[in-house]
């Protein structure tokens, strides 16, 4: 395993335009190697309509000049939107990025599988449970896997409290349901925790491996102070059992990238020595 860290924890750090050079330098200060890269580091929207040829070769040329990789791209979008032109927005920007991931050197894009919030991608809605909101969801993910397979690219999905996709037993249904050598797991396992099951973290983190270890591609490293919500803290400020999250990604033989996120610029350097004590 190797940690790795969100590019756009330092973006606009002194409030000036996104510079890609010092982004990347502040990485290779911290002594990681492996990035979880968004657009919005290139002055972009974060699902472009369109990516300049030079930028692309700018960003490889930047990472390989500094011996870094792109460990996944971000390509999030409400795939459970409940307007279909919103979804299939998405899918359309979501195809700009599957076109220029290899070209950027990651074969790996992140998804939400959304929600019937209109307010944020992130936010619960009390139709997420419903027939409707899985199908729509479902149709937007069949699509989005017809375009990894154009591009040769893998996508990730995480199971969150807040989204369509709430646990892992959802999870675990999609995967199955999609039967797709393209869909990998992003494993956050701060984000599991529906309300009043933090006294039985343990038990939790155990099935969610149960479930989806053989399928992991990527793990966030983050940490949450309550259940109830997708977890929002720095890793090791909070209440996840780290020791135990780490062991069960080691038994279920994942040897990818630990990312990073949820933190300040400040928080990095605390946050790496943190994760470096589970794992080394």
């Amino acid at each position: 395993m190797e940690i790795g860290i969100f590019a756009a924890t330092f973006l606009n750090e002194n409030d000036t335009a996104p510079d890609l050079n010092a982004i990347l330098d502040r990485v290779v200060e911290l002594g990681v190697r492996a990035i979880h890269f968004n657009a919005l580091c290139l002055g972009l929207p974060s699902m472009p309509d369109a990516i300049d040829p030079a930028q692309v070769l700018r960003v490889r040329d930047a990472f390989n000049t500094r011996g870094l990789w792109m460990a996944s791209l971000s390509a999030t979008f409400n795939m459970a939107h409940p307007n279909p032109t919103e979804r299939g927005m998405g899918l359309r920007q979501l195809e700009v990025l599957a076109a220029n991931a290899r070209a950027f050197g990651t074969d790996l894009l992140t998804l939400c599988t959304g929600t019937r919030s209109l307010a944020s991608m992130w936010s619960n809605h009390p139709d997420n449970g419903t027939f409707e909101a899985w199908a729509d969801m479902r149709a937007t993910m069949e699509r989005a896997i017809a375009i990894a397979e154009k591009y040769d690219v893998g996508l990730g999905i995480e199971p969150e409290v807040s989204n369509v996709v709430s646990s892992p037993t959802k999870a675990r249904r999609l995967m199955d349901e999609m039967c797709s050598k393209r869909l990998t797991i992003v494993m956050d396992c701060a984000n599991i925790f529906p309300a009043g099951t933090l006294p039985r973290q343990r038990e939790i983190l155990d099935e969610a491996f149960a479930l989806l270890g053989d399928d992991i591609g990527l793990a966030h490293a983050k940490d949450l102070t309550k259940d109830g919500a997708a977890g929002n803290a720095a890793a090791g400020t909070g209440l996840l059992d780290y020791g135990h999250y780490i062991q069960l990604l080691r038994q279920s033989r994942f040897d990818g990238a630990v990312v990073l996120h949820g933190l300040s610029a400040v928080q990095a350097p605390g946050c790496v020595a943190f994760l470096k004590s589970f794992m080394l």
